[in-house]
């Protein structure tokens, strides 16, 4: 790659995300690493150091995924959380990668495959409505298969859930479903049960049915923002919350952890040109940014193909520590930052980092910091730190 646009990561960073997180939730045996999403857009460099700091076991969404994490590690074992199609099976087998069995017409397919030597975790649909099977017949029907079929393992039983818990009472609901759902299992024989994530990691207690639990964001820095019952309004919030639990019944929630975690990526281009612009001339498409003195407009290469929403605009960049505001419309390879006399050409421009916070970019894109991360081009070169 040509380019000197880069998402740089900070592996010391991550690394210690991860083990600060083993240490605190220490009574799991299974971490899984979510590194869907090229890794959250840090891209799947970062796998060894994940794995040398306490994740034992990968998850990721396609089998197109599992083959790029399979590349770096041969040996961790990896989950696709997404139905494989059955004619890709023998790949799976190949990569000794684990799948996902979501529906009943599925393991018909699967469980008539000939010397089909492959482990499966079963996902169950406690409400989410999105993957899995909600039936007990039918959950039934493949758990005592699969206990028959030759080759193939039933290593887990899994589900996701939609809420935190925090003040709803869907996070109940869906853990009391899962319960119903397997009643007939005797779940401490299932070698693994996983259901939490970085989410309900930080705001539940763990269950004593599970043993493992998949992180995502929490590796990457991006942790679970608690209520904040602080002042009148505070106050106010936590008598509210408090009637709404008592009335739902709703399951104890941790108010607050020690957890530390920092967000490790950054998204960093050189300067490649600055301009010298007069009072009242116009800067890029539409003319919708207005010199109100003589300035100087500097070029950054990078654009909306690299993920730099159009938002982006009302946003900052850090040059040599100082903020400098992006002026005029984003375009598809540049970006155009007012900057004083003291910037020259070459300088590094750090769109993201530090300075600029994600969770700030995320609340002025009206997203969230997953979109920001994995919104970053593949196609950028990662760095890694």
């Amino acid at each position: 790659m040509y380019r000197e646009v880069c998402v740089e990561v900070d592996l010391n960073r991550i690394g210690t995300n991860v083990s600060n997180i083993v240490k605190k939730y220490h009574d799991y045996d299974y971490y899984f690493g979510v590194v869907k999403g090229n890794a959250y857009g840090h891209g799947y460099g970062i796998i060894p150091t994940l794995i040398q700091n306490g994740i034992n076991y990968l998850a990721v969404s396609s089998l197109d995924e599992a083959i790029h994490a399979r590349k770096v590690d041969q040996i961790i074992p990896i989950l696709v959380m997404e139905p494989v199609g059955i004619s890709k099976i023998p790949i799976c087998q190949e990569n000794g990668l684990t799948i996902t069995v979501s529906s009943y017409d599925y393991w018909k397919d699967l469980s008539k495959l000939s010397n089909c030597n492959i482990k499966v975790h079963i996902k169950i649909n406690t409400g989410l409505n999105r993957l899995g099977i909600g039936e007990k017949v039918e959950l039934k029907r493949i758990y005592d298969d699969a206990t028959l079929k030759p080759g193939i393992f039933l290593e887990g039983l899994y589900t996701h859930l939609a809420t935190t818990g925090l003040v709803d009472d869907v996070y109940d609901r869906q853990i009391q479903r899962f319960m119903d759902l397997t009643a007939f299992i005797d779940l401490p024989n299932i070698p693994i049960v996983h259901i939490g994530r970085s989410a309900t990691l930080e705001i539940k207690e763990k269950l004593t049915f599970v043993n493992g639990v998949r992180i995502g964001a929490l590796m990457y820095g991006i942790s679970q923002a608690f209520r904040d019952y602080r002042g009148i309004k505070g106050y106010l919030r936590q008598v509210r919350d408090g009637y709404v639990k008592k009335r739902k019944g709703i399951s104890k929630s941790n108010g607050s952890n020690d957890l530390d975690v920092a967000i490790g990526l950054s998204l960093r281009a050189p300067i490649i040109e600055i301009n010298p612009v007069c009072k009242g001339e116009t800067v890029g498409y539409g003319g919708i940014f207005r010199a109100e003195n003589d300035t100087y407009i500097a070029v950054v290469p990078v654009g909306y193909k690299d993920g730099i929403h159009l938002e982006y605009r009302q946003s900052k960049v850090c040059i040599n520590g100082k903020l400098y505001p992006i002026v005029g419309i984003v375009n598809m390879c540049m970006i155009t930052v007012e900057v004083d006399d003291k910037v020259r050409v070459g300088d590094d421009c750090v769109i993201i980092g530090d300075e600029i916070c994600i969770k700030d970019i995320a609340a002025l894109t009206r997203s969230t910091p997953y979109v920001v991360m994995t919104g970053i081009s593949s196609g950028i070169t990662r760095i890694y730190k």
